[in-house]
């Protein structure tokens, strides 16, 4: 005949294992109503399991949504399925703080979660089981290694230098405005600024004084640019700028403010102040243009133009039919 306190003693320790293990449970009722609450989820909640025993889990945790939860339990129920949460769908079940030292740059605890049917004597399933795992470790480590390679796209959309977009990445940009541009009618405009007698700077001053002119311009840019235009260094010491909804007149009036600013401003590189002017030259989309190039060889003509007619001035390019 089998000892009863044999039997009796593997529930105490069975109950022991239930309390202790580092994983929530959690058995809920046909109400939602908490029978059983362990002692993961009494640390990360501060609630009892005598205090938390009845409660319906929707008053207990108002940031559980009802709806979303019961479309997840009820085939748990009447289906006797297992189903499952993981965090990339949703952070968490139950809002816990963080306090794992080496994930201590999350503020909560990311879950994943576990939904088991609990079987009666007849088979019928009146109650169900959460599983709450911690997986805040992997949900931290998964995210930085997201973050380092957005960091590294980019890095490879930026010039280095400038902080401005460098080419590879400007130019499908400038190619979709084209093509908007052809589609709808409506006027862009691409700028072209470049340095002049900037292998003179690097020449008399050095290539620090150089990379120091570039940076100067290129913050200059920044401040004068709206959200919808972009700017790249286009070469070495040559600047390009997509205009978006901008006329022919508003680019040179444009051209004609950065030009000014740049003559007056004064460059504080190692050990010298410089002083630089730039030639700027403007092409207005035009129905004319058949491909992104041709928008950019007029921008290049009215560039050269305006370098031989004396540098430091704005021209614009005028189509002949």
């Amino acid at each position: 005949m089998k000892d009863p306190n044999i039997e009796f003693g593997d529930i105490h320790w069975l109950m022991d294992i239930l309390q202790n293990i580092d994983v929530g449970l959690v058995v809920l009722d046909r109400d939602y109503r908490i029978q059983l609450w362990n002692g993961f989820m009494e640390s990360h909640s501060g609630i009892s399991p005598q205090n938390a025993k009845e409660q319906v889990l929707f008053d207990l945790f108002d940031e559980i949504p009802r709806d979303w939860f019961m479309q997840k339990a009820e085939p748990v129920f009447q289906l006797k399925t297992r189903t499952f949460t993981i965090w990339e769908q949703r952070p968490y079940l139950f809002k816990f703080k963080n306090y794992r030292p080496i994930t201590g740059r999350a503020a909560i605890m990311y879950q994943n979660t576990s939904m088991i049917p609990l079987e009666s004597i007849d088979r019928s399933v009146d109650h169900i089981c959460l599983i709450i795992y911690d997986v805040t470790d992997i949900a931290v480590n998964r995210n930085d290694v997201i973050s380092a390679n957005q960091s590294l796209r980019e890095l490879h959309q930026y010039d280095h230098l400038t902080e401005l977009y460098n080419r590879p990445h400007w130019e499908p940009k400038f190619a979709d405005e084209f093509r908007r541009s052809q589609r709808n009618g409506r006027a862009s405009a691409l700028v072209l600024i470049d340095v002049d007698d900037f292998r003179l700077v690097n020449a008399n001053y050095g290539h620090q004084a150089g990379d120091e002119v570039l940076r100067t311009l290129a913050g200059a840019l920044r401040q004068t640019l709206r959200q919808t235009d972009h700017a790249c260094r286009f070469t070495g010491e040559t600047f390009a700028v997509m205009l978006v909804d901008t006329d022919a007149q508003q680019a040179v009036h444009f051209a004609e403010r950065i030009r000014k600013d740049v003559e007056t401003m004064s460059i504080i590189a190692p050990g010298h102040e410089l002083s630089v002017t730039v030639s700027i030259g403007v092409a207005a989309s035009q129905p004319a243009f058949d491909s992104p190039a041709q928008w950019q060889q007029a921008a290049s003509k009215a560039l050269n133009h305006a370098k031989e007619g004396g540098r430091n001035r704005t021209t614009l390019y005028q189509h002949h039919s």
